[in-house]
């Protein structure tokens, strides 16, 4: 009798049909149960088949799809985009694009939130003042550093590097004397102290003439820009302080009466 040959067969041969549970699949994913049904809720997988108890059954391509999901939000794709970005067939790059420039200005936002950082621990910059004053007028009273940052809120660029720049310069007897004002000053040292600071306010206004006009210096509207100003100065400055700079307005204004 001849021996029989082995037959190599090429069918390949198919095991028992393997089910997951919803935790299961979310172990194997590498995600939590909650996220899968929350991919249930929003529609971005489908429910699966259930068991004759009722469970869900779980497959291979459930995986994939859970898989592939987390691939686009590890990206960070919003899920709401997902949808979005499968219908594109494979050309998605718009969204990937505008995702790319969130990720890019979210990189400069994160250096700049680092760079400020640094320059608090580092240089002593204080945490009251606006973002670019740097060192500049750390050693301010806290009161005149809340002023300033009220200002940040309607000034311009470029009338906060102005103040900036004054602030970077030595003060001289003159502004520390208005500085540590008491608000009991007599009347007589508040003239003389209104009539010192006309110099050097009329200087300002001949260097750079946009601060004569509230409206030009502000990035917001001409009243709620007013509004600050007038709120800061009498909740930041004492009464003498502030009968100072009304008698400086009125100097001021006495050499220029057009001015705004």
């Amino acid at each position: 009798m001849a021996p029989r040959r082995c037959r190599r067969s090429t069918d390949i041969r198919r095991g028992p049909a393997v089910a997951w549970s919803t935790s299961q699949l979310a172990e194997l994913a590498g995600t939590t149960l909650k996220t899968v049904r929350h991919y249930h809720k929003l529609g971005l997988l489908e429910e699966p088949a259930r068991s004759a108890n009722g469970y869900k059954r779980y497959g291979v391509t459930h995986l994939v799809r859970v898989m592939s999901i987390r691939r686009l939000t590890d990206l960070g794709v919003p899920l709401a985009d997902i949808p979005s970005m499968e219908a594109a067939e494979g050309r998605p790059e718009q969204i990937l694009r505008a995702l790319d420039a969130e990720l890019a200005a979210d990189i400069d936002r994160r250096q700049r939130m680092r760079r400020e950082i640094a320059a608090v621990l580092d240089e002593g910059v204080s945490l009251g003042l606006p973002a670019d004053f740097g060192a500049a007028a750390a050693d301010l009273p806290r009161a005149e550093q809340s002023l300033l940052l009220a200002y940040s809120s309607i000034l311009t660029p470029t009338a906060m590097a102005l103040i900036k720049e004054q602030y970077s310069r030595p003060r001289d007897d003159v502004a520390e004397e208005f500085q540590n004002l008491p608000a009991d000053a007599p009347e007589d040292a508040r003239r003389r102290l209104a009539r010192c600071l006309v110099a050097g306010a009329r200087a300002q206004q001949e260097a750079h003439p946009f601060i004569k006009d509230l409206d030009a210096a502000s990035r917001r509207d001409g009243a709620l820009a007013r509004s600050v100003v007038a709120q800061a100065l009498v909740e930041f400055y004492n009464e003498a302080q502030l009968d100072v700079l009304r008698r400086l307005h009125a100097l001021l204004e006495a050499e220029d009466p057009d001015a705004p």
